[in-house]
């Protein structure tokens, strides 16, 4: 019987060991108008973390940005694109009329998480005086 109820305890240590060797992956970009394709004339700025757990593909975004020539309209992670490309809606971040910071968490599809581990992922943050994008920034680890 302490046989069993020891290796009973052995599996469970286990198991709950494994939710905490979860693998999390952080990605982080630099947002500049200078990144947008083609490049806008805009001064404002910002920083993007997705931080993934890469078992249950959960993120978690936080998007900060200020000194942009109008209130941000809306912001989003695009893809799949290269730096040089532009790509299309993947996740909206924050609505419609997104202040900073942004913050949140979504599900994302295989694929988005293929995508992302592969660069080929963006932060957009757009403005009605730049409604293609007034700032991106592609996310790398």
């Amino acid at each position: 019987m302490v046989r069993v109820v020891a290796m009973a305890g052995v599996a469970a240590a286990f198991l709950g060991a494994g939710a905490a060797w979860a693998a999390t992956e952080t990605f982080h970009a630099t947002l500049s108008p200078a990144s947008e394709v083609p490049p806008v004339s805009d001064n404002g700025k910002g920083e993007a973390t997705v931080t993934v757990d890469t078992t249950t593909r959960q993120a978690a975004y936080n998007v900060t940005f200020s000194g942009l020539s109008g209130p941000a309209t809306m912001a989003h992670i695009h893809g799949p694109a290269a730096p040089d490309q532009n790509g299309g809606v993947e996740i909206v971040l924050g609505g419609k009329d997104p202040t900073s910071p942004i913050t949140g968490s979504a599900t994302l599809t295989a694929s988005e998480l293929s995508d992302l581990e592969a660069g080929k992922m963006y932060v957009n943050v757009h403005t009605a005086a730049h409604p293609a994008g007034a700032l991106r920034g592609q996310l790398s680890k």
